[in-house]
């Protein structure tokens, strides 16, 4: 990010345009929105230009610019469509101490305006750095339409009543109250006047004031296995919401900068044979944030259904008395097999399909290894990198055919995605390759390696 975001305060202050044409005109009706000083200076300003000038909604120095005129100016402008006199203005205004924005040159501006959608006094700012000017207005276009134009005004009027709201308990509480407002009940009474509005402030203030204190909520959440577009919308929902989230080590930076800024994240890794949390710790965590009321997201990497250890958390959050629901995500192995171009089950190949986990050798150890070693059959195996030679020997004890096919996914669906190609006799030494969380997919081979084997097979 080369450019910062931020919102200047201009009421009272100065800020300088100069220039008198198209470019300047284009500036000026922004820039009137405001409640900022407007200083204009041009030796030929359009007509447009004097006549707000005229008006009093700005100053116009009929001239060209010199030293000392951007002084005390917030920002300054160049917007004489003229590459020397823009150079000018730029020397000037920076000299006087402005920051300076040269109409379409990107280069040389200190600072550029960004694509604006306007419901005063809410402000959508909307910023490609430059590179994409056309996608900008594409935006604004796209929030234009879904912005309601009653939003300024429940705005301004729940600026009024801010102070009234403060006698609900800050946090999770004082949000449910403006979130009912903005979302139901200032639309509905939007239709009936401002007056309405202030009406059904009061009377849903007097609802959460004499509502008795109610404890929070837990979403279990799957994140999915790392890429933001493979988040359920039901999940991204969850994370607009959150006042808390509670993640796992496997959640991408990516997903947790979808949550709620004011949300309080809080990481819970677990890493194999590494440092973890304790799941009781987890557990109590929980507990703690939804009975202070909080709205608390358990994020877990890929389906919280599928080796998560839901069932531990799900019976504190029963035994504390805390509401709770699931909200299922894409599984790792899903995404692992859709990157190699394969199916987990096909007709004729394989009815069936296993997920294994090589975490807990206890569980592990105890599979039916005769039935996987058949030819044809498919699992999906996680965090198995340590117990890949002892799975390979168990394997083979049982029947199954070193040239069997496998491949791992290492970080399935992220940009740092890697795929290893092996066979059940090459396994322990391809896992030593592998860095990141991985999934190996006994019995398949991605599909072109796939398919040149079959040509293979039918030419002998």
């Amino acid at each position: 990010m080369n450019h910062f975001p931020i919102f200047l305060a201009l009421e009272g202050r100065r800020v300088l345009v100069a220039g008198g044409g198209d470019a300047a005109i284009a500036k000026l009706r922004l820039l009137l929105k405001t409640t900022a000083r407007i200083t204009v200076v041009a030796e030929n300003a359009s007509p447009e230009i004097r006549q707000w000038a005229e008006a009093g909604k700005l100053t116009l120095i009929d001239r060209a610019q010199e030293p000392g005129d951007a002084l005390c100016c917030v920002v300054a402008y160049g917007a004489h469509e003229d590459v020397a006199l823009d150079a000018r203005t730029l020397r000037l205004a920076a000299a006087d101490g402005a920051l300076v924005n040269l109409v379409d040159n990107l280069e040389k501006s200190q600072f550029i305006t960004p694509a604006i959608v306007d419901r005063d006094p809410v402000v959508v700012a909307i910023g490609t750095e430059g590179a994409a000017p056309v996608l900008a207005r594409k935006i604004k276009a796209d929030l234009e339409a879904k912005l309601s134009a009653q939003l300024g005004v429940l705005a301004r009027i729940g600026k009024t009543f801010r102070k009234a709201a403060d006698v609900l308990p800050m946090g999770a509480v004082r949000r449910r109250f403006w979130g009912e407002y903005y979302d139901m009940v200032g639309p509905r009474a939007a239709q009936d006047g401002e007056a309405a509005i202030r009406d059904a402030l009061d009377t849903l203030l007097d609802k959460h004031v004499r509502a008795e204190a109610r404890e929070g909520h837990v979403d279990l959440v799957g994140a999915g296995p790392g890429d933001p577009e493979l988040l359920t919308l039901k999940a991204r929902k969850a994370l607009d919401k959150a006042d808390v989230v509670i993640h796992d080590r496997l959640v991408t930076p990516e997903i947790l900068e979808l949550a709620r800024r004011e949300a309080l994240i809080l990481d819970v890794g677990k890493e194999g044979f590494g440092p973890s949390t304790a799941q009781s710790d987890i557990d109590a965590l929980i507990v703690e944030h939804a009975r202070k009321g909080a709205h608390v997201v358990r994020l877990k990497a890929g389906d919280p259904t599928v080796f998560g250890r839901l069932d531990e958390e799900i019976e504190a959050l029963d035994a504390a008395g805390v509401s709770w629901s699931i909200v299922p995500g894409i599984t790792a192995a899903s995404a692992a097999v859709a990157t190699i171009g394969q199916s987990l089950t096909k007709r004729s190949r394989n009815a069936s399909v296993r997920f294994l986990t090589g975490h807990d050798m206890k569980g592990f150890a105890d599979q039916d290894w005769a039935a996987l070693a058949q030819p044809g059959e498919v699992a999906a195996i996680y965090m198995g990198k340590r117990a890949a030679r002892w799975m390979q020997g168990r394997l083979m004890m049982h029947g199954a055919a070193a040239a069997t096919d496998i491949t791992i996914v290492e970080n399935a669906s992220r940009a740092d995605q890697r795929i290893h190609a092996a066979t059940l006799a090459t396994l322990p030494d391809r896992m030593t390759q592998v860095d990141g969380p991985a999934v190996i997919l006994f019995g398949l081979a991605p599909r072109a390696a796939s398919i040149a084997l079959s040509e293979r097979e039918i030419a002998l």
